[in-house]
């Protein structure tokens, strides 16, 4: 028995396994995600296509899933933050990040995930990908005719840029 690929310390059997087949919904967002992360893993396609939430199954393709799940290998699930998403919520985001190789190169996908429960079962709404973190220089910018930072003695544009 080996522990479940969803990165809790329960086995499979014990853990996604039971939303997988239909048994036990999960009881929160997080716990969604985690299945929805172990499918791919476990390549239980329609489960991922069960999970979704119905407003958005238009344009689902189980065969572009099965795709994807197929070609890669699936290494590790982080989540990275979640709000809200319990039991007794109605709605939930998790951000997460998930590393996988496909075509002999490593990726991480990250994902800031919305979850909606309707009927007492969770589904996955949407995701989006966070925007990148902005970063500032804390020294001012070297103007053109500024002396090259590099130490040459030069005019900026006349050397490093």
């Amino acid at each position: 028995m080996s522990n479940c690929p969803c990165g809790t310390d329960q086995p499979y059997e014990n853990c996604c396994e039971p939303a997988h087949t239909g048994t036990t919904p999960s009881k929160t967002a997080e716990a969604l995600m985690r299945s929805r992360y172990c499918a791919y893993v476990k390549k239980c396609i329609p489960y991922l296509g069960e999970s979704l939430h119905p407003d958005h199954r238009e344009d689902w393709s189980e065969e572009n899933t099965k795709r994807w799940a197929d070609n890669s290998e699936w290494l590790s699930l982080d989540i990275i933050s979640t709000e809200a998403g319990l039991e007794k919520d109605e709605r939930g985001i998790v951000e997460f990040s998930a590393a996988y190789t496909e075509a002999n190169q490593k990726h991480s996908h990250h994902e800031i995930s919305t979850f909606q429960k309707i009927d007492k079962r969770w589904y996955y709404v949407d995701g989006e990908t966070p925007k990148p973190m902005t970063v500032r220089h804390e020294l001012p910018k070297v103007g053109r005719n500024d002396p090259c930072p590099c130490g040459s003695g030069k005019k900026y544009k006349k050397c490093c840029k």
